[in-house]
């Protein structure tokens, strides 16, 4: 009955995001409040299949949430994107975790709800308008952002232009294979973190996923950072201009360190 009044809740949200959209623009949806110069960009997953199980997945909402209210409430002006654009799939699993606030928070926000639903592909993204660009994670990453063009393009841009490139959990695997322009790998001989083997085989999709993060992290000589014993736990690693988070409890503090470091840019 709990998860059913959940489920009830997102519906009358959702028709005021579908009333937004249909009468207001997109560009009309930058945050009112907003009083940094700096932009940021959180780009989620179009893919809903969980591999060949039947099952759906998507992105995981507090990674997008959490990230974004932090970046809101610091003044920042955030845009949300997708692999494909328009509607990005929310894992409805979250709907059986705990209570969240900033969860809760979405599901009252018709802006950001219509942010989700008109989301930006990112095929259009220009990332020379962008001082930070947030890899979102989900299980769904795992099949639609790695090797994708427009990741590289966008991550090498905004990196080589002093700006920041973050992730969280399975969103980091939107790193790999990214190049910069001398054709080195961004993540290669540098400190980073994203979702853990012991955390994949905890969700039973170790043999689900294309490939395991942690191992091709290290496959492809990144300096994969965790803390041994501590799965599910916060563990965020700043590198310089590189910050990446291990899960979805890292969320928030990843947006916090990037704001952090853009104090310092």
């Amino acid at each position: 009955m709990k998860n059913i009044t959940k489920l009830l809740a997102i519906i009358p949200a959702l028709v005021a995001s579908l009333f937004i959209s249909f009468f207001i623009t997109y560009t009309s949806y930058a945050d009112t409040h907003a009083n940094k110069e700096e932009r940021v960009l959180i780009v989620l997953t179009s893919h809903t299949e969980l591999g060949n199980t039947g099952k759906k997945t998507g992105f995981w909402l507090p990674e997008l949430t959490h990230p974004y209210y932090e970046f809101i409430e610091a003044g920042y002006t955030v845009d949300v994107a997708s692999i494909e654009g328009g509607m990005a799939p929310l894992d409805g699993k979250i709907f059986e975790e705990e209570e969240d606030e900033y969860n809760q928070r979405f599901l009252d926000d018709a802006k950001l709800m219509a942010k989700v639903m008109r989301s930006i592909p990112i095929a259009d993204i220009n990332p020379d308008d962008y001082q930070v660009v947030l890899y979102s994670g989900g299980s769904g990453p795992m099949w639609d952002f790695p090797n994708n063009p427009d990741i590289n393009r966008i991550s090498r841009s905004i990196y080589e232009k002093d700006g920041i490139v973050s992730a969280v959990c399975h969103g980091t695997v939107a790193l790999v294979n990214v190049t910069l322009s001398d054709g080195s790998l961004l993540i290669k001989n540098k400190r980073i973190t994203g979702f853990t083997n012991i955390e994949e085989a905890g969700l039973g999709t170790t043999e689900v996923v294309p490939f395991l993060l942690q191992d091709k992290l290290n496959e492809l000589g990144a300096i994969y950072i965790y803390v041994e014993g501590k799965a599910w736990q916060e563990n965020v690693v700043v590198e310089g201009r590189l910050i990446t988070g291990q899960n979805p409890a890292s969320a928030k503090k990843v947006a916090q360190s990037i704001i952090q470091q853009l104090d310092k840019i």
